[in-house]
């Protein structure tokens, strides 16, 4: 039987985003043992850089193509099948992974882990997280969205100590069996069918913002959102995937190193809740122009300074920069959209996102095996960042300019 209105933004709702908070922050656990693990396993499979930097990309990549799909069967076989299901192929990811050379580590990320792993938890779970909230849906997202920041302030000194122990195929390991036991016990103890659509709207008394309001189609806007959040994923998986990398170069030894991602992602996490609250009040399109604006300005940070207290300083500034961003464009497709397209447009949003995160990641290591340095990396995602703000000004002149109207009775 399915909760009535009357839950939502209730304990139970809060319970329940409180638990997709947990496995998601176990479930990115999973692709961070490759990015702390870098330099050791570059070394280990004799390859350049780039070669385990891969990995990373390909689970983003999987992800992508994965998400839309299960976000489709997730509104229609529920959120339980699809959650338990991911969690038993990002365990098996993690072994294959394990188990031989770059073959098995690509076939496991790529494949295991993003197509049919990761692609079952953030996007389904984020929208059916949303349909649990009316008033305090951006507070909600944002704290779903922190699972990926949780993930990074509390797994890297972790894994870098499992590493330093039993090496990192052994971590993976490890880290599977927790991953399949954890995330199927809290997926059948807390997650529960969402109220149901036609009573959510008829109980918050409002509806969704018309894209009409902002002088654009439908599919127009989707397609610029999908721009803007590509573009603020490349230079957002630039720090997340190589700064451990990037500060072991710099001499900085590795438990330092893999604090400065805890450092980045905690900030993150922290400052996710304020760009919640934020979001419930100016709105989603608004939001993500600060977040963007903020993200860009310590991106700078990282190509002035190769001092280890400045470092920590700037990462943490870019976690609070990067933390609005993600969950802002699921607000802003809730805003404009019913949530019957909700199901497979924020999916689809999503999409563009992950394609950024992995083309991120992945062309850092790139430049950096043809240049040696990350300064290039770095140089390029401010790039994007620029672009990035651009598109998402204009959207905020649209919402801002005649074309926008308020129905009202009467």
């Amino acid at each position: 039987m399915k909760p009535d209105a009357a839950t939502l933004d209730s304990r139970t709702a809060w319970i329940v985003a409180w638990a997709a908070l947990a496995i998601l922050t176990l479930c990115y656990g999973a692709p961070l043992i490759s990015v702390v693990a870098l330099k050791p396993m570059a070394a280990d499979l004799d390859a350049p850089r780039s070669g385990p930097a891969a990995a990373g990309a390909l689970t983003y990549l999987g992800a992508a193509f994965g998400g839309i799909v299960a976000g489709w069967l997730a509104g229609r076989l529920g959120i339980r099948r699809i959650v338990v299901f991911g969690a038993a192929m990002m365990a098996a990811g993690l072994v294959v992974s394990a188990s031989g050379g770059l073959f098995h580590l690509y076939a496991g990320h790529g494949v295991l882990m993003g197509l049919f792993g990761t692609s079952c938890m953030f996007s389904p779970l984020i929208t059916y997280v949303s349909r649990w909230f009316e008033r305090r849906r951006g507070a909600a997202v944002a704290l779903i969205s922190s699972g990926q920041s949780v993930a990074g302030a509390v797994w890297p000194p972790l894994l870098q100590y499992g590493i330093d122990e039993v090496g990192w195929r052994w971590t993976m390991i490890l880290f599977a069996i927790l991953v399949v036991v954890a995330v199927v016990g809290l997926t059948i103890a807390f997650l529960q069918a969402p109220p149901d659509a036609s009573s959510a709207s008829g109980a918050s008394g409002s509806s969704s913002r018309s894209t009409a309001s902002l002088g654009l189609s439908p599919n127009l806007v989707m397609i610029l959102l999908m721009v803007a959040v590509f573009c603020c994923c490349v230079p957002m998986a630039v720090p997340m995937q190589h700064i451990v990398a990037f500060c072991s170069d710099l001499g900085f030894a590795s438990q330092y190193s893999a604090a400065m991602l805890s450092v980045l992602l905690g900030s993150a996490f922290l400052a996710r809740q304020f760009w919640g609250w934020l979001a419930d009040r100016i709105g989603g399109i608004q939001t993500l122009l600060w977040s963007s604006l903020a993200q860009a300005t310590a991106l700078v940070g990282f190509l002035l300074t190769k001092d280890q207290a400045a470092l920590f300083t700037i990462s943490a500034a870019f976690g609070f920069g990067l933390s609005g961003l993600l969950p802002a464009y699921v607000i802003a497709v809730r805003e404009y959209y019913s949530i019957e397209e909700a199901n497979w447009r924020i999916p689809t949003v999503l999409f563009a996102g992950l394609l950024g995160m992995a083309a991120g990641g992945w062309g850092a290591g790139l430049l950096y095996d043809h240049f040696g340095d990350y300064m290039p990396a770095f140089s390029v995602g401010m790039a994007f960042n620029i672009l990035n703000v651009a598109v998402l000004f204009f959207l905020v002149l649209r919402q801002r300019g005649p074309r926008r109207f308020v129905l009202t009775p009467g």
